[in-house]
């Protein structure tokens, strides 16, 4: 595709599409246009990926998650296909930057935080490396929520992403299943002596999907990301004329995780759980029952993936199709399930392993009810006499009226995964230790991984065009190769470029952060950043406890010799999570306070910038000198912002938890300031209980002056806030222990200061990071899904190149096939 051919088209798409010329448009306008003829160009092969995998008769995998969190799609799709240069050069002749006309697309609004990220990465590896994969999951109409800061508050908006449409979906209308919830179901034997249910009352609402193609890296390779919204059946329209009887249902796939603190939310978001789940399987089924092959033979052709305990309904749902709809004994379809089902587990808080109220299932999906509760009868029944009773009570699917879904999706899998090593021990020693003793072969770890293409190649074009001139572009392809950057560790000119590229990006970050928030930062100081959700176990406060420190050091001695900081901050808080949105307003006021202060001599700036999303990732994180992975041990699963930072050369100080292990072992202790408690350390708190937060702070004047900032007046505005801190701290006895990891963590953040203010080492660490960074990619841990639990292979079809001819036609309006 040649940059004339690609403007030729634009111009073609700028005519049918607003009647205008193209130097007429504006770049939402452009945006519009130029998606539709990426569309239009991938859609053959789009088709022939689906022709070719009936044809092979392939294995598919489908991934099912609660959120996905793609970012925007234009900049990756034209890199994927090859047209990212032609695009930049056409925009060039036209007075536009590509980056202005990217920037008018919205984020997918259908994810929180790592968990979507990284489900998005696994899309983008798996179509990379032909591999045939599929989402499943929720078309949000809102999402999470727009996050503001209001007086330092936290508010929540909507997050109206779908207002002008989302122009790489598809509707597929005749791919609508019916979803049946609420009302009793009976249990009646057929003439054929089998047991089937009957339903009686209760509803039934239509989940349509809306298919969005998922671009291979250069491969003609294109996979599927199906998410399914609510509609009312035709057939009941009239039941829901009302505006109250249409807004339940709107509700269902309006919002990412309700509000569950009342009832009403609990049931929605158990709605939503079903809703995709029974949607998903359907649409498998109907696909698996196209090749004519028996039942029993799903396993060879079919991957279903639980990612989280979200999806755990796959379990009983798939039971129930196999069982009620097409007349499999029970036996045979618990085989056929277990061998198809997968599951990730993502925690290590047992508050974030999810439970259902008995009750409320029963309610809300009484067949799936009655499907748990032979899954558990069963599951008890089967290991009696095998394991002691009291294991059996402790690993049951319902305990306590409660349906535990992490049970659920370990007994119906064939294989239970941790996302980081240190989290697989962790589950199979103590999280999960029962279930290890009685399945011990289906444990195993797959470290988390990130899509370099979209964190490197698109994120950071300085310092990817550096690469591409000291090692080659290979690493493009296989980020492995990554290392080759190890050959340079003593070349003062490709040191020197690295440093320039970050510069270039510090500045960029720079003028972004004066733009949106009026504060003026210097791009030579260090650009110190943690974004992530903002969760007590992150440790957001112990970041905020060393500014105070650093803050104090200055205004006792402005002659302090520590190298100039700002201090970035992205996070949201859930709308229910009052500690948390108490952390936010602090450090909002502590910027304030810090910012304001002229006497300080801008030696710290504080930024918390809003709403944290992908794209305000690729801005923050490219220009970021540390990376903070401050969680206190054990608690962080694996952290996939470590990854994405170190791939861009930041530097990162880190507890050993999660997946920091792992990058320490990789780059070497001299590469990465570690610091703070060991698991084992955390354990035998717990242990002992022996844990004094108040003896920490007695003893400490430097402590005593941080923690008493939160109550005596020294940050203005918090006196509700900072109470509760407070008391989080010394009345609750610091469940996080951030007092105990306090000095420290500060004596890390002073090693850091120290190593920057050596030029030449630093950039020696900034290149091992980088040149380490290829064995956190997604693609590494697809292939290992792929390989060991998934058994999927590669399809790589071979498509000629569309036909020229036929993009000069009439283009098909937006949203269409």
């Amino acid at each position: 595709m040649t940059k004339e051919r690609l403007r030729e088209l634009l111009e073609t798409n700028v005519h049918e599409l607003f009647a205008i010329e193209i130097d007429e448009a504006s770049p939402q306008e452009l945006f519009q246009a130029l998606a539709n003829v990426v569309k239009q160009m991938y859609s053959e092969d789009w088709r022939q990926t689906r022709k070719n995998l009936l044809l092979e008769d392939q294995k598919q995998a489908y991934y099912f998650s609660i959120e996905f969190l793609p970012g925007k799609m234009l900049k990756s799709n034209l890199l994927n296909m090859q047209l990212f240069e032609q695009a930049e050069a056409v925009f060039e002749e036209l007075g536009v930057s590509l980056d202005d006309v990217a920037e008018t697309e919205k984020d997918m609004a259908l994810g929180n935080g790592g968990l979507g990220r990284l489900a998005s990465c696994f899309m983008d590896s798996l179509a990379s490396l032909g591999l045939p994969g599929n989402g499943n999951g929720i078309r949000y109409r809102y999402g999470l929520f727009k996050q503001k800061f209001i007086d330092g508050h936290q508010v929540e908006l909507p997050d109206d992403w779908l207002r002008s449409g989302n122009v790489w979906e598809v509707r597929k209308e005749s791919k609508a299943v019916p979803i049946r919830f609420g009302g009793q179901v009976y249990l009646v034997t057929g003439e054929d002596g089998k047991l089937a249910p009957v339903y009686e009352g209760g509803f039934t609402w239509r989940a349509v999907p809306y298919d969005t193609a998922m671009v291979g890296y250069q491969n003609h390779h294109l996979n599927t990301l199906r998410l399914w919204s609510v509609e009312v059946p035709a057939e009941d329209e009239a039941h829901y004329a009302t505006l109250e009887s249409r807004q339940a249902l709107e509700n269902l796939t309006a919002v990412l995780y309700p509000d569950d603190s009342n009832e009403t939310g609990k049931r929605t978001r158990l709605m939503q759980e079903y809703f995709f789940v029974s949607a998903g399987i359907q649409s498998i089924v109907r696909y698996y029952k196209k090749l004519n092959l028996p039942l029993a033979m799903m396993s060879e052709r079919v991957a279903i993936h639980i990612n989280d305990t979200h999806p755990a309904l796959c379990v009983p749902e798939l039971m129930r199709i196999l069982v009620d709809e097409e007349g499999l004994a029970w036996e045979k379809a618990w085989s056929i399930t277990v061998k198809v089902m997968s599951y990730t587990n993502h925690t290590i808080m047992a508050e974030a392993l999810e439970k259902w109220p008995v009750r409320m299932i029963e309610e809300v999906l009484p067949r799936m009810d009655q499907i748990i509760k032979e899954i558990d009868r069963r599951f008890v029944e089967t290991m009696q006499g095998v394991h002691p009773q009291a294991l059996l009570e402790r690993t049951r699917i319902i305990i306590d009226d409660q349906v535990h879904m992490a049970h659920l999706a370990i007994v119906g899998s064939h294989s239970v995964n941790g996302v980081a090593k240190l989290h697989s021990d962790l589950l199979k020693s103590v999280v999960l230790h029962d279930f290890y003793l009685i399945y011990p072969a289906r444990f195993n770890n797959k470290t988390n991984g990130i899509a370099q293409r979209r964190w490197l190649q698109l994120a950071n074009q300085p310092l990817a065009k550096v690469l591409d001139q000291s090692i080659g572009t290979s690493w493009r392809n296989d980020p492995l190769d990554l290392q080759l950057l190890k050959n340079y560790y003593e070349d003062e000119t490709v040191l020197q470029q690295i440093a320039d590229a970050k510069m270039s990006n510090k500045r960029a970050l720079a003028r972004y952060i004066q733009h949106t928030t009026g504060v003026t930062v210097d791009p030579t100081a260090i650009f110190d950043v943690q974004i992530k959700r903002l969760h007590a176990y992150k440790r957001q406060l112990l970041n905020l406890m060393h500014i105070l420190k650093l803050y104090f050091e200055v205004k006792d001695d402005p002659t302090a010799t520590f190298h100039p900081r700002v201090f970035i901050f992205g996070a949201k808080a859930a709308p229910s999570y009052h500690y948390a949105k108490s952390i936010i307003k602090v450090i909002n006021e502590v910027a304030n306070l810090i910012n304001h202060d002229e006497s300080i001599n801008d030696k710290i700036k504080v930024v918390f910038l809003e709403n944290y999303n992908v794209s305000l990732a690729e801005k923050i994180i490219p220009a970021a000198d540390v990376s903070e992975q401050i969680s206190l041990a054990s608690k962080e699963a694996s952290g996939t912002s470590n990854m994405k930072l170190m791939l861009n050369g930041a530097v990162t100080i880190a507890t050993l938890d999660g997946a920091n292990i792992e990058i320490r072992d990789a780059i070497g202790d001299e590469n990465i300031a570690i610091f703070g408690l060991t698991e084992e350390e955390v354990y035998q708190y717990y242990a002992q209980r022996n844990y004094s937060a108040y003896a920490y702070y007695e003893s400490d004047p430097v402590l005593q002056r941080v923690v008493n900032a939160f109550i005596d007046g020294t940050i203005p505005n918090i006196q509700v806030e900072g109470r509760e801190i407070f008391d989080s701290l010394l009345k609750y006895n610091d469940e996080y222990f951030l007092l105990r990891d306090f000095h420290a963590y500060c004596d890390a953040q002073h090693r850091v200061d120290i190593a920057y203010q050596d030029t030449h080492r630093w950039q020696k660490i900034s290149l091992m990071n980088i040149a380490n960074a290829g064995k956190f990619s997604a693609d590494e841990t697809v292939r290992n899904y792929a390989a060991d639990i998934w058994q999927i292979d590669p399809l790589f079809a071979h498509i000629k190149e569309p036909n020229a001819a036929s993009l000069t036609e009439s283009v098909p309006p937006l949203g269409n096939s």
